[in-house]
C-alpha cells in the first residue's frame, strides 16, 4: 500500500498530463500580472483623458477629437496641475471674420476672453489701397505689422501729423483719441491690433468720420466746413469700416510740425538690430516707453524661441501679461497661488492671458520649428521678476531650508536672468 501510494504520488507529480494544467495557470497568471501594464499606458497623445497610473478614461460622448489631440493638458496630462483655474486661451480662429470691401478684420475683447481685463486685441487685413477709415478711439492704438506694408497717418490735438511707412516687424502706437487712418500698400497687407481695455466693443470707444457726418445735419456740415451742402450727398452710409482706395505719392504740409522724436507715434522695431537673450536660447526685442516715449499705456516685447528652448519661469510685477502666438507651438503653466495651477497647449493664432502677477513659464514644443509670440503689458514698461535669480540673490540658507535642497546647489544658482533659456 505505501508503495502504490507513493507511484500515485510520483505520477501526479511528474505525469505530462498532470504538468500541462500547471504551466497553463502560469501562462494565465503573467497574461494577468501584464495585461494592466498596457492598459495603464497614458492615452493623451491619442486623445484620451488616461494616465500612465490607469487613471482617467475614454471619452464616450461627443467630442472635438483634433482639439483633444492639440491640448493634451486640457485632458490632464501635466500632473502638476491643481484646481479649477479659469480658462486663459483664446484661438482668433474661434473669432467671428468680419468681410469687408478691401479686406477682413476678426477680434478677441473680454467676452471672448473674460479673463483678459486689460486688453482686447484684432488681426486686420488690407487689400492693396484699401484704408480702414479715418477714425479714433477713447483706448490707445497699438500695432505690429507682420505681413506686407502699410502707410499710417496721423493727426495730435496740437496739428501736429505723421505720415509714414511700416514695413513687417514695425510698430505704431496712436494715443488714446488721437485722429488716425491705416492704407495697405502690397497686394495683401496684415497686422496686429492692441488696444489698452478688454472691453474694447462697448458703446463709445470707437469714432468714424463717415458715421458722425452722416449723423449730423447737412446745414451744419455746410457751415461748419464752409460748403455746400450737397457736398454730402455721398457719404458711404451705413459704416463701411474698411473701404477701397487707390495708393498715391500725394504729401501733406505740416504746418504746426511734424510727431517725429519723442513725440513720434512710429517705432522702426524692423531697423534694429536684436542680440541674443540672456540664456541663449532666442532674442527678445522690448519695446516701451524707455525706447518708444509715446507708448506710454501699452508695453511689448516680441519673442522668438529656439525648438525646445524655455521662457524661464518668471512673474510680472506690474500688470496682466496678454500674449498672442504668431508661430510655434508652446505650453506653458500658470500659478496663481493657494495651489491653484493650469497648463494650456498653444499654436499660432492663440492669444491669452497670464493674470497679474501669477507665476508662469513659456516652453517652445516643437524639435525643430522656433516659436514667435508677442507680450503685451497695459503698463509704460516690461517688467518681470525672475524665480532663478530671485533664489540666487537670496541668502543661500534660507533657500535651502524652504525648499529642503541641498545648500551647494543653491549656491550654483546663477545671478543673472536666464530669460530664454537653450
Amino acid at each position: 500500500m505505501r508503495l502504490s501510494a507513493l507511484v500515485i504520488t510520483t505520477v501526479c507529480l511528474f505525469s505530462p498530463s498532470f504538468a500541462e494544467p500547471v504551466a497553463e495557470d502560469r501562462s494565465s497568471r503573467q497574461s494577468r500580472h501584464l495585461r494592466p501594464v498596457v492598459e495603464k499606458r497614458q492615452q493623451f497623445k491619442q486623445g484620451e483623458p488616461i494616465d500612465a497610473k490607469g487613471k482617467g478614461g475614454p471619452i464616450l460622448g461627443g467630442t472635438n477629437k483634433q482639439l483633444d489631440l492639440q491640448n493634451p493638458d486640457n485632458l490632464g496630462a501635466q500632473s502638476t496641475d491643481n484646481g479649477v483655474v479659469v480658462n486663459l486661451k483664446w484661438s482668433f480662429s474661434d473669432s467671428k471674420t468680419r468681410l469687408l470691401n478691401g479686406g477682413w478684420v476678426r477680434e478677441q475683447v473680454i467676452t471672448d476672453l473674460p479673463a483678459s481685463h486689460d486688453i482686447a486685441a484684432a488681426q486686420q487685413h488690407l487689400k492693396k489701397g484699401a484704408l480702414r477709415e479715418l477714425h479714433w478711439h477713447r483706448v490707445a492704438e497699438w500695432g505690429y505689422v507682420y505681413a506686407g506694408r502699410v502707410i499710417v497717418s496721423a493727426v495730435d490735438e496740437a496739428g501736429k501729423n505723421q505720415v509714414d511707412v511700416l514695413e513687417v516687424g514695425d510698430i505704431w502706437y496712436f494715443p488714446k483719441g488721437s485722429a488716425h487712418t491705416i492704407q495697405g500698400l502690397d497686394d495683401e497687407n496684415e497686422y496686429l491690433l492692441v488696444f489698452d481695455d478688454g472691453d474694447f466693443d462697448k458703446v463709445g470707444t470707437t469714432f468714424g468720420v463717415d458715421d458722425w457726418i452722416i449723423h449730423t445735419p447737412k446745414s451744419i456740415l455746410a457751415k461748419n466746413f464752409g460748403v455746400n451742402e450737397s457736398l454730402f450727398d455721398t457719404v458711404p452710409t451705413p459704416d463701411p469700416y474698411i473701404v477701397k482706395g487707390e495708393v498715391d505719392d500725394s504729401t501733406v504740409a505740416s504746418p504746426y510740425g511734424k510727431l517725429e522724436g519723442n513725440s513720434s507715434y512710429v517705432y522702426k522695431l524692423s531697423q534694429k538690430t536684436i542680440p541674443p537673450a540672456p540664456g541663449g536660447g532666442g532674442t527678445l526685442a522690448i519695446v516701451d516707453s524707455r525706447n518708444f516715449p509715446i507708448a506710454k499705456t501699452i508695453a511689448a516685447a516680441i519673442v522668438t524661441l529656439e525648438p525646445g528652448g524655455l521662457r524661464e519661469l518668471h512673474w510680472h510685477p506690474n500688470a496682466e501679461e496678454w500674449l498672442y502666438f504668431h508661430r510655434g507651438q508652446a505650453r506653458a503653466t500658470v500659478f496663481l497661488g493657494g495651489a491653484l495651477a493650469r497648463t494650456f497647449d498653444f499654436y499660432a493664432g492663440d492669444t491669452a492671458v497670464f493674470p497679474d502677477n501669477s507665476g508662469h513659464y513659456i516652453q517652445n514644443t516643437s524639435p525643430t520649428e522656433k516659436l514667435v509670440w508677442i507680450e503685451i503689458y497695459k503698463s509704460e514698461r516690461v517688467a518681470d521678476i525672475s524665480l532663478t535669480q530671485w533664489l540666487a540673490l537670496t541668502p543661500a540658507p534660507i533657500v535651502a531650508t524652504t525648499l529642503n535642497i541641498s545648500l551647494s546647489v543653491v549656491k550654483q544658482l546663477k545671478k543673472e536672468k536666464q530669460i530664454l533659456i537653450k
